[in-house]
């Protein structure tokens, strides 16, 4: 049988051990204390915190839903997020064609049902929505405008904003924030605008829409890739007035008549060139 190999005592420190360590130059251990942690090390958890702290707050803000937007400052209505569900859903089933000619606006867009017979061989499609006004346009160009990358936007709106109780001046600001909002993302998009028709429903506003027409087309003649249709003169009849046989019984949207004059006067620019 092998010898048995002498069991080791464990390893115990005594004061009188710790003493002699010391003595040279080794750490004790001497009733359960370690030594201190250099500095660095106790500091490092504490800096790994507060990096994980910056890390989670965009996080934390890139999942949480955005904030609605603000009425009327930023949108007129919030029930249009209602409309960019619709065009989200047409997107996934029948997208329209990328770098198309695009009309986005108020209900006059809206309701153009004849906007591709009326336009034929041009790969035009429509983006109108509700009664919107201007700047609803603006805020939701990120969903409505710039995913398609069109070569032209046709924009129509303005009324509604007039009748809203927005002055010219601010429609004039208006349309030049919705042109400035597409072209940061599309800077080589040509923004056409159509000028604010003349509805016998709002006649009282008459002035108010020669006003914000010639700012806006004032405006818009200072800034690059832009373009402005005039369509109030010809609708007005031989009296100077609206033409009331333009517009359906609501004296206010318009008839296929009133349709064959805008298609008339944007022909010339409703195509890529």
């Amino acid at each position: 049988m092998a010898p048995r190999t002498p069991r080791r005592e464990a390893l115990r420190t005594t004061p009188q051990t710790a003493q002699r360590g010391q003595a040279r130059g080794q750490p004790s251990f001497y009733d359960g204390y370690p030594p201190a942690l250099p500095e660095s090390l106790m500091t490092r958890p504490r800096t790994c915190l507060i990096l994980l702290g910056l890390l989670a707050a965009p996080l934390a803000q890139a999942l949480s839903p955005p904030a609605p937007p603000q009425i009327p400052a930023q949108v007129s209505n919030v029930a249009w997020e209602a409309d960019m569900a619709a065009f989200a859903a047409a997107d996934r089933t029948n997208p329209p064609p990328r770098g198309g000619i695009e009309f986005i606006g108020s209900s006059s867009f809206r309701m153009w049902d004849s906007l591709a017979r009326d336009f034929p061989g041009q790969p035009v499609f429509n983006r109108g929505f509700g009664g919107s006004e201007v700047r609803d346009s603006t805020w939701y160009a990120g969903q409505a405008i710039v995913p398609y990358a069109p070569c032209k936007v046709f924009f129509y709106a303005g009324d509604n904003d007039l009748n809203s109780g927005r002055s010219a001046t601010q429609v004039r600001d208006d349309v030049v924030a919705f042109v400035q909002r597409v072209h940061r993302d599309l800077p080589k998009t040509k923004v056409e605008y159509v000028s604010i028709k003349p509805s016998p429903s709002r006649a009282h506003l008459l002035p108010a829409i020669n006003d914000a027409n010639a700012k806006i087309k004032a405006a818009l003649a200072k800034l690059p890739n832009t373009g402005y249709t005039d369509i109030y003169t010809p609708m007005l009849g031989a009296d100077g007035q609206p033409d009331a046989s333009l517009f359906r019984e609501d004296m206010l949207h318009m008839t296929p008549a009133g349709y064959a004059i805008w298609t008339k006067a944007l022909a010339p620019k409703v195509n890529c060139n």
